[in-house]
């Protein structure tokens, strides 16, 4: 199949991948449709923020033609990094120099690079309330796609841009996410330097992380003075069911936190106790390393469901975003679409191996018993 008006692509996900590779195509002439179970863009909470890499998440915005506008959102005084004791004590602080953004790894909130994304897109490009139920493989790596509201669609090419439990790769790969022993529960606080002026302050214009034996809490700026907190703990994965918790009920939860982070200060207690958007309960997943697949005429992956990894990377959203560009990119360099997905995971699988294997790493560190002294040295070394 060479690539024409019946150039049929369905990319199934819109997250900052999914979208960042229809942008790229749509610049140069081909068609993608991307499909979404969410109902509409603004069907759930997108999460927190994002730090754009110059060689990953910034070279595919430049590609895309966005990086101006991304620039313009983005926060480079969100790249403090700040290191807390177990004793509310700070203990790393450091501010990078003032300097042009591209430069740095500038934040920008989830939902506004994704919406910058979607607002690139010509209309109809997300057809919303899909989910795909299953893939029926047709002649010639062709694939007829059937959602969950009853609607079919075929497709030369599948591009699996839908997550961590992607089921794209189910046609691919038997691997699937596992969890990774540590689990975050996320907390908030509305316009923070006003209604809670001491975290505020401990937490600074970027991240904030307080790791020791095995706990530990991250809190992040997001814009609109909102700060989005993890308390982090290496943990069994039905670790509320054992202690006979109902997620549901905030004040057991919070009763249980406070328990699990005795001896902890009270400053850094107040992530738990001041919320104003009560507790999610997120277990960290991460696929097996490495992860490959052998190569499928119609399929490929990208982001999440090619290599799914532990937040401590900071290499997530930005690979993801490198993958589609690069994936478009080789669907616009090469007339056959197998030669294409070849070329896209060539790149792919070498550089995927070794991000995950270095997230897998942080986290092990991140959450040890010496996790104190590990992640100091890791600050002080790096930045």
């Amino acid at each position: 199949m060479t690539r024409s008006s019946e150039f049929r692509i369905a990319i199934i996900g819109a997250g900052p991948g999914g979208l960042i590779c229809a942008r790229i195509l749509q610049q140069h002439g081909i068609t993608a449709a991307v499909h979404d179970q969410d109902a509409s863009r603004a069907a759930r909470n997108q999460g927190g923020t994002l730090d754009m890499h110059p060689d990953s998440g910034q070279s595919a915005l430049r590609e895309a033609g966005l990086l101006q506008e991304f620039l313009e959102l983005a926060r480079p005084e969100g790249r403090q990094m700040r290191l807390v004791g177990r004793d509310g004590r700070v203990l790393f602080d450091v501010v990078p120099p003032e300097a042009d953004t591209e430069d740095g790894n500038p934040e920008i909130d989830r939902g506004q690079l994704r919406d910058l994304l979607l607002d690139s897109l010509k209309p109809g490009t997300v057809r919303w309330s899909h989910k795909l139920t299953h893939a029926e493989p047709l002649a010639g790596g062709a694939h007829r796609l059937h959602f969950a509201d009853g609607t079919t669609a075929e497709a030369d090419l599948v591009i699996g841009a839908d997550g961590a439990w992607s089921k794209v790769r189910r046609l691919l790969s038997d691997a699937t996410p596992v969890y990774t022993g540590v689990t975050f529960v996320e907390t908030g606080l509305d316009d923070a330097d006003i209604r809670h002026p001491a975290l505020a302050a401990l937490t600074g214009e970027g991240t904030m992380m307080a790791l020791d034996n095995n706990q530990g809490f991250v809190a992040q700026r997001n814009s609109h003075q909102h700060i989005r907190a993890y308390i982090g703990m290496r943990t069994d994965e039905d670790w509320h069911r054992k202690a006979g918790l109902d997620l549901a009920d905030a004040a057991a939860v919070r009763e249980a936190l406070l328990k699990e982070f005795t001896g902890w200060s009270g400053g850094l207690l107040g992530f738990i106790t001041d919320t104003d958007t009560g507790y999610i309960n997120r277990p960290l997943y991460a696929l097996p390393v490495p992860h490959a697949w052998q190569h499928t005429p119609g399929l490929t992956l990208l982001g999440d469901a090619a290599h799914l990894m532990s937040p401590f990377s900071g290499m997530g959203a930005n690979l993801a975003m490198l993958d589609g560009a690069d994936l478009a990119r080789a669907l616009i360099d090469n007339p056959a679409i197998d030669d294409a997905v070849r070329a896209y995971e060539e790149l792919l699988f070498p550089r995927s191996r070794e991000a995950a294997a270095g997230a897998a790493e942080g986290i092990e560190g991140a959450f040890a018993p010496d996790s104190a002294a590990q992640t100091l040295a890791h600050m002080t070394q790096h930045h």
